[in-house]
């Protein structure tokens, strides 16, 4: 069970200033627990602590900023149950998966305690020409300074430490605001980062209203704005100023399955239900469009069929539960809506589609035209469409006509496919021989057109959390 009420964190300490935010056990709709909400005034104290705190962090030794990442693994190790009840309860997130990504904080921690010690610089050449003879470069990383850090409700643990664990490992003070709908992991891991002797001031942690975060996006104060949601961060970049933005803003990631792989289709339909299915479809990386090859596209449509129609759904606390609940009603009535308009439109649905509450039936829709809302816009709902194609180019171009890019899936045997669909598509990623669903916390990560700008990804991160600092020696 979570606690009655959380705190908020202001310049490292728990501060009990209220209980104005529900927070829902989103299977029963009851209230699980309340936490403290920030008003203007605390905001601004936050981003005051972190501009005063710059200078403190950045002298911090990596070896201590390792010290308290380091720290921070040992305890979310001791406390993976509650971390992953918690998630279980404020996400409806099946209990698996819920172990799977406190696995993935412990990675994402341990990852950037490893790269704290490791940011190093370059010397340069400058003797280019006879005018510079005698002179040479030095380039280090420095911290950036107080970052602004907004994440969503979907991977309430793993995507706070993408930005978190991160901002420590470069020296840089935050303030993060978590969702307000999943904020018991963030303020878990706010408990657990003021154990530390982190310099008075060198994060902040809080829910606040949508009207009062301005400053976070807004201040000129704030060095970083690292923003994961949906397509408002555009409009955030656009009231950001002069600060760097990093933007992580979903997809309705494609997966395609070549001809060669008739003899591969249990392992690949395995595959393509988890990165569909998996948490409802509430992933950034999701599979919501499947591009199968004519030769193999009737018996994979019925192994999906066979294999969706068994997943087990209800209570996330159960341990072969697989389909829990969406994150709320809203959510699950508009996926409902964009199915009847598929249907509507000449799309055939192969299985699920029924909803109750906010628990909506894993989907597989079939034929449905480009023009509708589940082809053209993120889903994040455990909904998927299946199409044929003929010829492998066609198919990167159908993948390609997309407003989003974030990764891409090619179950293929065939190399020169393999290079086409790196070389060809229009993602931040291409995954060959499994899901676009696929992630490990040390890679590059990020998407082009829609989906984003920037890459995450600890060393990623890191670098967009430091600027270069340039030596010239003449002698």
């Amino acid at each position: 069970m979570l606690k009655p009420s959380y705190p908020l964190y202001l310049a490292n300490a728990a501060v009990a200033a209220n209980t104005d935010l529900d927070v829902l056990d989103k299977y029963s709709g009851q209230i699980a627990t309340r936490v403290a909400m920030a008003d203007a005034a605390i905001i601004e104290k936050a981003i005051a602590a972190a501009v005063d705190a710059a200078p403190a962090m950045a002298a911090f030794a990596p070896y201590k900023r390792q010290a308290v990442l380091e720290h921070c693994v040992k305890r979310f190790r001791e406390r993976a149950e509650e971390l992953a009840l918690a998630l279980c309860i404020e996400a409806g997130k099946p209990i698996k998966d819920a172990r799977g990504e406190v696995s993935r904080l412990i990675d994402t921690f341990r990852i950037a305690a490893e790269e704290s010690v490791r940011i190093e610089g370059q010397t340069i050449n400058l003797e280019i020409s006879e005018r510079t003879r005698g002179y040479r470069g030095i380039w280090k990383r420095v911290p950036i300074g107080p970052c602004s850090l907004i994440t969503p409700f979907n991977f309430p643990l793993n995507l706070v430490a993408h930005k978190v664990a991160p901002a420590i490992a470069a020296g840089c003070p935050f303030v993060l605001k978590p969702a307000g709908k999943t904020p018991v992991g963030a303020l878990i891991i706010g408990e657990i980062l003021a154990e530390t002797d982190l310099p008075k001031g060198a994060f902040s942690i809080f829910c606040c209203s949508n009207d009062d975060a301005a400053p976070l996006i807004e201040d000129d104060r704030i060095k970083l704005l690292s923003f994961t949601g949906g397509l408002i961060g555009w409009e955030f970049k656009a009231r950001a100023g002069r600060k760097k933005v990093t933007l992580e803003l979903g997809g309705n990631a494609a997966c395609i399955v070549d001809a060669d792989q008739a003899g591969n289709l249990d392992a690949v339909v395995e595959r393509l239900v988890f990165g569909a299915y998996y948490q409802s479809g509430q992933s950034c990386i999701s599979v919501q469009r499947i591009l199968a090859h004519a030769d193999v596209y009737d018996a994979l449509r019925e192994k999906l069929v066979a294999k969706i129609g068994g997943l087990a759904m209800g209570d996330p606390r159960q341990e072969d539960t697989f389909i829990g609940p969406m994150i709320d009603e809203a959510a699950a009535k508009k996926i409902e809506g964009w199915i009847a308009d598929a249907t509507r439109a000449g799309g055939t649905l192969l299985v699920g589609g029924t909803r109750k509450g906010n628990m909506l039936q894993a989907s597989l829709l079939e034929n449905v035209p480009r023009d509708c809302e589940l082809q053209r816009k993120e889903a994040f709902a455990p909904v998927a469409l299946l199409e044929r194609f003929d010829d492998f180019d066609a198919a990167i171009a159908a993948v390609n006509d997309s407003d989003f890019g974030l990764q891409a899936g090619v179950f293929s045997n065939d190399l020169a496919h393999a290079l086409r669909a790196w070389d060809g598509l229009e993602v931040g990623g291409v995954i060959v021989g499994d899901v676009p669903s696929f992630r490990v916390d040390n890679m590059p990560y990020g998407g082009v057109k829609d989906s984003g700008l920037g890459r995450e990804g600890v060393k990623f991160t890191i670098e967009d959390m430091s600027e270069l600092r340039l030596l010239v020696l003449r002698h």
